[in-house]
């Protein structure tokens, strides 16, 4: 089926028994998005909140939240995807197979033709029969400190002003804050990251010395969520996209009071645009799990504001790992896959690890072949290979970047991390195998670097057979230096040591955990154990894997936290002996960690008991 609007795909949810409504009077502020994670994490349905306290607008949770109920939206058309995606990998194959090529091509045909938009007149499209305030929109605030309410899954459109039209155009998800802080009446946040679409066409309207007009939608049919945050191949636009995974073309309107077209579907339409004033926005609670801070943006100047008749408002809410964007993540990485080595030449998989907030540790596969007369191999290509993922797209955010060759270990995935860390282990030579780039540009959320936008980078190859065995148990361990106490093994080959509370500057590095360093690396533990790991709390660390990745990739900076036992610079590269350690614990200049109010957390588990509106559905 293709759903033409939200209502449509909620209507079709809720007939499959995959969505439920909520009609107890809940609150925008906090308590919405505490039922909304909570009802994730138990694997539950979609909600539909049909009485929004202070809000007409019902608001609609969890849509994506399971990948079930993804597979399940987008069932008729995904199969079509899938294969243009292999098409687009086996390009050079299929001209050498015209026949294969001619059959795969009529497959396409029908499907192809839905990524060319629709016009409808205004008159006819629905996002424009209604117009309201942006005080009548819901008010969604997920965590106690966050700044203001905040629109969550918002599809930012704009152009680019060199060359206008839907052909350039960037469908971005930016988060927006409605309130709160110094915005006035008619004034918004639009917080884009770096490295992002919608910054080229703001940056080109600045230097021509005007304001850049955009619009933010809210709802519409759900292939637009979708494609506002893929990862597509150079010159598929999003729209187009959406599309072809909604399974009919994306319905577009113009009206003389708008600069830019009008995507007629969408739930909301909020016209405006941006230009070079800047305001403070945030704090906003963060898919990594800690309060992204206030930071100048720009502002967004609401002009108008329509809607379709019983509009829907969906949101999600963000925290640590695994949330709903859990689930984009993961099937945006199985539709591009066939694309990688298109994308990066040499390359088998790569994961960017959701437990680890995303962006601080990407894992992958890459292929040794420069030198195969050479004994042993090498981490030659591989360097290569890593430099070219830090150089492009997403993958450019990587903090930590760990890659390996596929030749050593065929079966093995960057999926199964705890795995991948072992065949990592097992081989690094830590007098080659590190390789720092700082200062670099850093994900915006990532607080763990000098300065917003900055930290370091640590690219970590491994190639060959294994150097050392690692330890599955605790041996050897010298007697520690006060302050340091609590060891255990979160992984294989990984020792993690309770420490003092951090207490110095910023890039002023702590001798203790030099000391340490050399300390462990003169014990019988060195070889066997070549990752240690200074925390605030070993037995939370250590306590499972999501724990140990969390802590340790979303805690440290690899230039500023990093020692090694017998630590040195050899002609600008920075070496060491066995053990690495890295230093973990939390740090004056890092954001908070997330936490529920305690009030709102009683309120809802009441509605949750027995005989509640909520029950049984978490």
């Amino acid at each position: 089926m293709a759903y033409s609007s939200l209502a449509r795909c909620v209507k079709d949810l809720e007939e499959a028994g995959q969505l439920v409504r909520i009609d107890a009077e809940l609150d925008p502020a906090l308590e919405i998005a505490a039922v909304q994670r909570r009802v994730f994490a138990a694997k539950g349905p979609a909600l539909l909140f049909t009485r929004v306290r202070g809000c007409r607008f019902p608001m609609l949770a969890n849509l994506f939240g399971s990948r079930e109920r993804l597979e399940f939206i987008f069932r008729h058309d995904l199969a079509a995807v899938k294969e243009l995606f292999a098409a687009a990998a086996e390009a050079g194959q299929l001209l050498a197979r015209p026949l294969k090529s001619l059959g795969r091509l009529s497959r396409l045909f029908w499907p192809l033709l839905h990524m060319l938009p629709r016009s409808l007149s205004p008159q006819s499209a629905p996002v424009l029969k209604e117009s309201c305030e942006l005080s009548d929109l819901p008010k969604l605030v997920s965590w106690p400190g966050d700044g203001g309410p905040f629109i969550t899954l918002p599809l930012v459109y704009s152009e680019d002003p060199l060359a206008p039209g839907l052909s350039h155009a960037n469908l971005g998800m930016y988060r927006i804050q409605m309130g709160g802080g110094d915005y006035a009446k008619a004034e918004m946040g639009l917080h884009y990251q770096i490295h992002r679409g919608l910054g080229v066409h703001h940056a080109r309207a600045l230097a021509a010395g005007q304001e850049l007009p955009v619009h933010i939608y809210v709802g519409g049919p759900p292939a637009l969520t979708l494609a506002a945050i893929m990862p597509l191949p150079e010159g598929m636009s999003e729209l187009r996209f959406a599309g072809l995974l909604g399974g009919q073309g994306v319905a577009v309107t113009r009206m003389a009071q708008a600069r830019l077209p009008i995507l007629a579907e969408a739930d909301f339409c909020l016209m405006g645009h941006i230009g070079p004033v800047c305001k403070p926005e945030g704090p906003f609670g963060d898919h990594l799990g800690y309060y992204s801070q206030s930071h100048p943006f720009p502002v967004f100047q609401v002009e108008r504001i329509t809607h379709r008749p019983n509009a829907i408002w969906p949101f999600t809410s963000v925290g640590r790992p695994p949330q709903e964007d859990t689930v984009f993540g993961d099937f945006i990485h199985e539709l591009t896959a066939p694309l990688l080595p298109k994308v990066f030449p040499g390359i088998a998989e790569v994961h960017a690890v959701d437990a680890a907030g995303v962006h601080p540790l990407l894992l992958a596969l890459g292929h040794e072949r420069y030198t195969p007369y050479e004994a042993s191999r090498k981490p030659r290509e591989l360097l290569t290979e890593a430099l070219h993922l830090l150089g492009t797209s997403q993958t450019s955010l990587a903090k930590y970047l760990l890659i390996a060759a596929h030749e050593d270990a065929p079966t093995l995935s960057c999926r199964d991390v705890a795995a991948f860390l072992r065949h990592l282990l097992e081989r690094t030579d830590f007098t080659r195998d590190l390789h720092f780039l700082s200062p670099a540009t850093a994900d915006t959320l990532d607080y763990t670097g000098m300065a917003l936008h900055e930290g370091s980078k640590l690219i970590w190859t491994c190639a060959g057979e294994p150097r050392r065995r690692l330890a599955t148990e605790l041996s050897g361990l010298p007697d520690l230096p006060q302050g340091f106490s609590r060891p255990a093994l979160a992984l294989q080959g990984v020792l993690v040591l309770q420490g003092p509370a951090h207490k110095l500057g910023q890039a002023e590095p702590d001798p203790d955990l030099g000391r340490l360093a050399d300390l462990l690396g003169a014990s019988a533990l060195a070889e066997n154990c070549p990752l240690v790991v200074v925390v605030d709390d070993s037995a939370f660390t250590a306590q499972n894997l999501a724990n140990f990745l969390w802590v340790t990739f979303t805690r440290s900076d690899p230039a500023m936290d990093s020692y090694g036992c017998k630590a040195r610079t050899l002609a600008k590269q920075w070496q060491c002996a066995s053990p690495l350690l890295i230093d973990a614990r939390k740090k004056a200049w890092h954001a908070p960690e997330l936490e529920e109010d305690a009030e709102v957390t009683r309120r809802i588990e009441t509605l949750a008991a027995p005989g509640g509106p909520l029950a049984g559905l978490f």
